[in-house]
């Protein structure tokens, strides 16, 4: 029965008065979003992209025909016509999502059009590089004024890009810390969708997008001690775990909350790299005669592992009952044990003990929880680390499958057993 009979029925029934009704409907009609119109705004911006591409694919073909005045013209005629549609959107269409997202993407790529177009007619010297940031400071606007979601992602690959050329690619790299200026710029848009449309898939988009591309990004800040990169890639998956766990994140469903996913999977990821000797002994190896504590990489490493204990401490204080994840902890215990292992060789035998612990935790939370999902994401773990000692530890093949065959038996038995007792607590006795 739809919303309105619900409503009249009531109103007959004298339940709530027409008032009362007519706030209600307008709640959920301003509320829902049908999926006809994710569709259609989906399809908008896909044909914003392909206009786009297709306006540059035939100009180039007939480029080499044209005078310098016409292609001059003709740089800045696509241009003309995002601003355009972006003012017909603004001033008509203000109340539909697909028109302004449509047209900020057209813009935007417009805008990298002309620039190149311009660059190229009057051989304009520059690199990638600054033409990006060029491109990237100059679209920036239409996220606000257009309040567009779609120009912010794009925004968001478009600096990781430049940031990468910077500091991984280029001919000579530098530190990329103009990239974490450039993403504060994008972050009062991200606490708009936060607060206002925690619910819509432009948010869930964010929640992958800003800690991807903080995850690609932290390695270009690496130079003179680059594994102390190590602990502060382990703080950062602590952070981004604990960010995942606030109040309107952890509300979310598993698949939309990428912070809680790419911090617990960097977590167990960077456990089980670090689980061979070989990294160790490198870093051992290396004879160093500068202070490793004055150099950057120390410092980006304190500054993470103390900005993730502080949310931890937060968070637990706020938090009844109290509860410790393994994911949430992991980074402390880490950075104690990578000062050992500048010394000590037995690290390795620590790291790979605090794998199985979280994985053990892991299981058990999962129990607790009634969670597959978790319980089977905790035996997975269990599985990879046995696979990298498959590979490293002089075993017979004998006892190797042996070790196999009892995982294989723990995935069996573990999942039996939680079927069995979810049927057991919805069984009416």
């Amino acid at each position: 029965m739809k919303l309105s009979k619900n409503l009249a029925e009531l109103v007959e029934a004298g339940v709530i008065d027409q008032g009362t009704a007519e706030r209600i409907s307008a709640y959920y009609a301003a509320k829902t979003t049908t999926p006809q119109s994710k569709l259609v705004i989906v399809f908008g911006i896909l044909g914003a992209l392909l206009v786009s591409l297709g306006i540059i694919l035939i100009l180039a073909h007939n480029w080499d025909d044209l005078t310098r005045t016409t292609k001059t013209v003709i740089a800045f005629i696509p241009l003309l016509i995002g601003q355009g549609i972006c003012g017909y959107s603004l001033w008509k269409r203000s109340d539909s999502t697909a028109w302004r997202e449509a047209s900020a993407v057209f813009l935007v790529f417009a805008i990298g059009a002309c620039i190149s177009l311009i660059s190229q007619i009057y051989n304009i010297p520059g690199t990638i590089t600054s033409f990006l940031f060029t491109w990237l400071i100059l679209a920036l606007p239409i996220v606000y004024v257009m309040n567009s979601s779609s120009a912010s992602i794009l925004y968001i690959i478009g600096i990781t890009y430049y940031a990468c050329d910077l500091g991984y690619w280029g001919s000579y790299q530098v530190e990329s810390y103009i990239y974490w200026g450039l993403l504060l710029l994008i972050l009062p848009h991200y606490y708009y969708l936060y607060t206002k449309r925690s619910e819509s898939n432009f948010f869930t988009f964010h929640n992958w997008f800003i800690p991807l591309s903080i995850i690609i990004t932290l390695g270009t800040l690496a130079r003179d001690a680059g594994e102390f990169m190590f602990v502060s890639y382990m703080s950062l998956f602590g952070l981004l775990y604990l960010i995942g766990g606030t109040r309107v994140l952890a509300d979310l469903k598993i698949r939309n909350n990428g912070y809680l996913v790419l911090g617990s999977l960097g977590t167990v990821v960077l456990l089980l790299v670090l689980g061979f000797d070989w990294f160790w002994s490198d870093m051992r190896d290396v004879d160093r005669t500068e202070n490793l504590y004055n150099t950057p990489e120390f410092i980006i490493a304190i500054v993470l592992t103390v900005a993730a204990l502080a949310l931890l401490i937060y968070q637990k204080l706020k938090q009844t009952p109290f509860m410790l994840r393994p994911a949430e902890w992991v980074f402390l215990v880490f950075f104690g044990l990578f000062i050992l292992g500048m010394n000590s060789p037995f690290v390795v035998i620590w790291i790979n003990i605090l794998t199985l612990i979280v994985a053990v935790l892991t299981i058990r939370e999962g129990a607790v929880r009634n969670n597959l999902g978790i319980l089977n994401y905790g035996l997975l773990i269990i599985t990879g680390l046995i696979i990298c000692r498959f590979f490293d530890v002089n075993i017979g093949f004998v006892m190797k499958g042996l070790l196999f065959v009892l995982v294989g038996l723990g995935f069996f038995f573990a999942n039996l057993w939680m079927i069995r007792k979810k049927k057991k607590v919805l069984t009416p006795s």
